[in-house]
């Protein structure tokens, strides 16, 4: 993550962040650590995985203290092993300890959404079909989110709802008709924006199609359905697999010939990888 996207939309972020964890003062560390005193503290990798959030781990401790100095040994989209030390953070202590949960809880929820990525990406290795991830994020962390998916090797589909338009069923129930759906956004939405809309049947595929969609969602359909639908699209419009679609389902959707699966499970679904900061010492 680049220090202009960092400054303009990740450092607000990090400090509602950190102002939800220390909403008045650090007790415990005031009570054991009542005057400044350097330290520093080790980083170190407990699970295999691969690392995203290097630069929002330290970006934590320097919003705190500015002379905080971290020590990188890996990079983010790089792979680590248990036991790897990572980094060496060197500060005031009482920072190190009062960044230290909010630091963590960035880098190990990153860090688990690259590693699962990277798993499900490789899985799509040798074939046509990108993976997707989708808006299902946690709520004021999309930004870092969406980031650890690309680290780990997939590739984001819309930012936000300004970013592109998809029309779901409820949008298609609003207009009236799948034609009716892609006419009005067609009339409404900027010459740069692609339409995406979501099906369900083939009937609605064949809709879509022939009412000129860019993009055709083929939602909830099984491996015959979706060779079938790409079959009636023929090169009308991209392929977008979508629901329900995990690490355990996904090689499945590769015979199907869609150009694109999208999962939510890449960030809703991500166990953290476990990484703690260790060695604590006065310097």
């Amino acid at each position: 993550m680049n220090d202009i996207t960092m400054r303009l939309n990740a450092d607000e972020l990090i400090k509602m962040a950190l102002r939800e964890d220390i909403s008045s003062e650090d007790v415990s560390t005031n009570a054991v650590m009542p005057e400044a005193k350097a330290g520093e503290v080790e980083l170190i990798a407990k699970q295999d995985g691969i690392i995203c959030g290097m630069d929002v781990y330290e970006r934590v401790f320097k919003l705190l203290d500015e002379n905080t100095v971290v020590e990188k040994y890996v990079k983010d989209g790089d792979a680590v092993t248990k036991g790897m030390l990572m980094a060496k953070v060197k500060g005031d202590i009482r920072v190190l300890l009062s960044g230290e949960r909010v630091a963590l809880n960035y880098l190990q929820r990153m860090s688990g959404i690259a590693t699962y990525t990277h798993d499900v990406a490789q899985l799509l290795e040798g074939s046509k079909t990108v993976l997707l991830d989708t808006r299902k994020t946690t709520p004021n962390m999309r930004i870092f989110e969406k980031y650890a998916v690309k680290c780990g090797g997939g590739q984001n589909h819309r930012y936000n709802l300004s970013d592109g338009v998809l029309l779901k069923d409820n949008h298609i129930g609003a207009a009236g008709s799948i034609t009716k759906a892609i006419q009005m956004a067609k009339a409404y939405a900027p010459f740069v924006r692609k339409i995406e809309i979501e099906t369900e049947t083939l009937e609605q595929v064949k809709e879509a199609a022939d009412a000129g969609a860019d993009i055709i969602m083929l939602d909830n359909m099984d491996v015959a359905t979706m060779q079938e639908a790409v079959k009636i699209i023929n090169g009308r419009a991209k392929t977008e697999c979508s629901g329900n679609v995990t690490k355990e389902n996904i090689k499945n959707i590769i015979d199907s010939g869609v150009d694109y699966v999208s999962s939510g499970a890449l960030t809703h679904s991500a166990p953290i990888l476990d990484i703690s900061m260790k060695n604590l010492h006065a310097i």
